[in-house]
């Protein structure tokens, strides 16, 4: 199992990594001998490793892996990476539980689910639980009906029946028939309520163990020994039985079953739809000769054609010719994508219109695609914060039903009408029926599992439940500006240049500088210099000042670029461009100033432009209730000319990269809660301070990792569906734990007959079993209706 360093039991330090653990034992066996648990591990771990317990794969039993072959080719270890591996099953309610085998949960008694995150999992395989349990409802409900009739028969009857046939016969009919329904087709309720009690964990199947129990053994020994019961109890000779509310009990919950199976797997099928997209196979370019494979065994590097109508099989690069892709399976856009010669495209999405070759960068598990799917499969695992008052409620409430349901035994065996002892049996088992915790504990975890999909297909990947719970209570919206509210590529706009420099040798300068920094202006000198194919020079004594400029040696001329700041803090004096920098700030751009050898030699103006649906998202952004700050390193006229024309009030100019942080820490000191989106390595501490962090799919994988949230696409309009995603599941819980509640807030007081002094109702416990496949169902119906929230 994963576990949460927060809620760890223990954590060691070993070579400079943490270790955390499930239990306080299993951290001292580690310590004693830390080597031997990580002699299997097969690939890297990240700084904060977390172990729970002793997993299989560093277990003392299992021999060290190998080391790799070195002779082997790069195809023979793509092959090897991409081996299916076997199917675990995990607990939808008890995400910690994981087994290698479908079952039930030890702590709850839900049956397990498969954890499917492989593009090659079978989507269409049965699920053994509801085979097995659609089985024994069968089974059960042919042995069933004759119980049933012949209970119904005598009741209308007014008692002809047992009269004529006999009491004793009846009975010994009942339990021959009842033996196969309750010990065979009940088994998995009588093997999940006893491994409660080894567990300690109390569960909906500890209440219909012992209702279900109760009712048939007092019947077996009613028929079997009658003599032992007091002549108060004997009627025709016999004493009365509830074989057939044993029965009809085992058949319902049977039936409960199978319904909530088929729902359940209804939810998960986000995901199966997900998996569903991906190609099957891929028409491969080899030796001027092209074939079609299955998609398994294309590797990195090979060239793949794609044409009208068929999908684009893996990541990839287009290499030769041009298309319109229809991405909307996988960002939610429906608009196609027009894609040429240096364009990335993304597994899974079609081509509408026109050819292409691309040259396949990421396959198999390491596609957009099934990252998606392992995003999102790890997303319904988790566990939002409104469900810890769940699972404080069902900590105390099968003790407390127990607790109930002897009161109501002991109230209806003192006061109740003749015969007593048979009216506080049947009620005592109503209450233990009826008050199935299994809707309280499928409240959240089936919205959340339903939203995250629904999420996916709108291109909004929520990394844990936390953060969807979060995103509708946020108030301020922080985002950065590059790459987040402009495309991210600026483009060099104007080029000013002192006496005796000429234009391309001052490109030449600043881009051989600026091409050892990674940040967008420093890229945007470097590709005018390429367009313009001007020749760089190598460079030496390469320095970078975050946020301020860089310097360098090139060509034995000291070169700076940066801010006027930057220059300032150096000694230059660069007043010459003062008006040109002053007008470029104005209209929104950025200069850069460039001196040579320690004298201003020109500026270079730099525009980034904005997103076409920036405006848009930023309207609706604040329609939802949102304010919003804009961050950026520029100076504070840019900044502001670019704010106006967004609608934004509220702008930071500039702000450092580790500046970033100290502005979402600042707003949350005033008691804001706030979300931070942003695409880069540098928002990679904001996106983990914020309440919620936003990342763009087209940015740095740091700032997916940092973010509670990734966009697929970098358009804030998907802040606006997540946040609508957000309302809607966190509205959806909260109607689920109402009906949990309702259904056993209203269900155990009719059970126990507070009603009957007064007008005589009481409720069998047939109607009880009912009533509490009911409440899982409307539970499991009303999470469904996410699945078409308008977004």
């Amino acid at each position: 199992m994963m576990v949460d360093p927060e809620r760890a039991a223990g954590h060691v330090e070993h070579r400079g990594t943490t270790y955390y653990f499930c239990s306080k034992g299993c951290a001292a066996r580690f310590t004693a001998e830390p080597e031997k648990f990580l002699a299997g591990k097969r690939e890297p771990m990240s700084p904060a490793i977390q172990i729970g317990g002793l997993k299989r794969q560093i277990a003392a039993r299992e021999p060290a892996a190998p080391e790799a072959d070195p002779r082997a080719t790069s195809h023979e270890s793509q092959a090897a990476s991409h081996e299916p591996q076997a199917t675990r099953y995990i607990c939808p309610m008890d995400p910690e539980v994981i087994s290698d085998t479908p079952g039930a949960c030890p702590k709850c008694g839900m049956a397990l689910e498969p954890m499917i995150a492989d593009l090659r999992a079978d989507t269409q395989a049965a699920n053994p639980e509801l085979v097995d349990m659609t089985r024994r409802f069968w089974i059960g409900a042919v042995f069933a009906a004759p119980v049933f009739v012949l209970t119904m028969g005598d009741m209308a009857s007014g008692g002809a029946l047992m009269h004529r046939l006999g009491a004793g016969v009846v009975n010994w009919v009942e339990l021959i028939l009842s033996i196969p329904v309750v010990l065979w087709c009940g088994k998995p309720f009588f093997e999940r309520m006893w491994a409660s009690f080894v567990n300690t964990s109390p569960n909906m199947f500890t209440l219909i163990g012992i209702g279900t129990g109760a009712a048939f053994v007092y019947s077996a020994v009613a028929t079997v020994a009658p003599d032992l019961f007091p002549a108060t109890l004997r009627a025709h000779g016999a004493v009365e039985t509830y074989f057939d509310t044993a029965v009809v009990i085992t058949v319902l919950v049977l039936l409960g079953q199978v319904l909530e199976l088929r729902a359940r797997h209804r939810t998960g099928g986000a995901i199966r739809q997900l998996l569903n997209l991906s190609a099957k196979t891929a028409r491969i370019v080899r030796d001027g000769r092209e074939e079609d494979v299955p998609l398994e065994s294309v590797q990195r590097g090979d060239r793949l054609r794609v044409r009208p109508g068929e999908k684009v099989p893996v990541d990839g690069v287009v290499i030769d010719g041009s298309a319109a892709l229809d991405e909307s399976m996988v960002t939610g856009e429906s608009i196609p994508v027009d894609k040429g010669i240096g364009d990335k495209v993304i597994g899974a999405t079609i081509c509408a219109n026109g050819t292409m070759t691309i040259e396949a960068e990421r396959v198999g598990n390491e596609t957009l695609l099934a990252q998606i799917v392992r995003m999102v499969g790890d997303a319904q695992r988790t566990r939002a914060p409104i469900q810890r008052l769940a699972d404080r409620i069902a900590a105390y409430f099968v003790p407390a039903v127990v607790v109930v349901a002897v009161a109501s035994f002991i109230a209806w065996g003192l006061w109740g009408p003749a015969p007593r002892f048979a009216h506080a049996l049947v009620n005592s088992i109503a209450v233990l029926i009826v008050a199935c915790p299994c809707a309280l504990g499928l409240a959240t975890p089936m919205a959340i599992m339903v939203g995250t999909g629904r999420g996916a297909h709108a291109g909004v990947l929520v990394k844990n439940a936390e953060a969807l719970e979060l995103l509708a209570r946020v108030d301020v919206l922080v985002v950065d500006k590059t790459g987040t509210l402009t495309e991210g590529r600026p483009r060099v706009t104007a080029v000013d240049t002192a006496a005796g420099m000429s234009d391309v040798e001052l490109l030449r300068l600043a881009a051989s500088v600026e091409r050892g920094s990674a940040h967008p202006l420093a890229s945007a000198i470097v590709r005018e210099a390429e367009l313009r194919r001007i020749d760089l020079s190598a460079v030496s004594r390469f320095m970078s000042t975050s946020g301020r400029g860089v310097s360098g040696l090139v060509d034995g001329h000291a070169v700076d670029v940066g801010s006027a700041s930057f220059l300032d803090a150096l000694g230059v004096d660069a007043s010459a461009f003062t008006q040109r920098t002053e007008v470029h700030r104005h209209s929104g751009q950025t200069t850069l100033l460039v001196a040579v050898d320690g004298r201003a030699a020109g500026a270079v103006a730099v525009a980034d432009a904005l997103r076409p649906s920036a405006a848009e998202a930023v309207r609706q952004l604040k329609a939802e209730g949102l304010s919003i700050v804009m961050l950026t390193g520029d100076n504070e006229e840019t900044a502001k000319a670019i704010a106006s024309q967004l609608g934004i009030d509220d702008v930071r100019a500039q702000v450092l990269p580790g500046g970033k942080r100290d502005v979402v820490a600042e707003l949350e000191q005033r008691g804001h809660r706030v979300a931070m989106a942003g695409d880069g390595v540098n928002d990679a501490p904001a996106l983990a301070q914020a309440t919620v962090g936003i990342a763009m799919g087209t940015g740095a994988d740091v700032a997916m990792e940092s973010a509670g949230i990734t966009l697929i696409r970098p358009d804030l309009r998907g802040i606006v569906r997540a946040r609508r995603l957000s309302r809607a599941t966190l509205r959806n819980i909260r109607q689920n734990l109402f009906l949990a509640f309702v259904y056993n807030t209203v269900g155990v007081p009719l059970a126990a007959g507070v009603l009957y002094p007064f007008v005589g109702w009481q409720i069998s416990p047939i109607w009880a079993s009912a009533a509490m496949t009911l409440s899982s169902l409307s539970v499991i119906t009303n999470a469904l209706r996410l699945r078409r929230a308008e977004l």
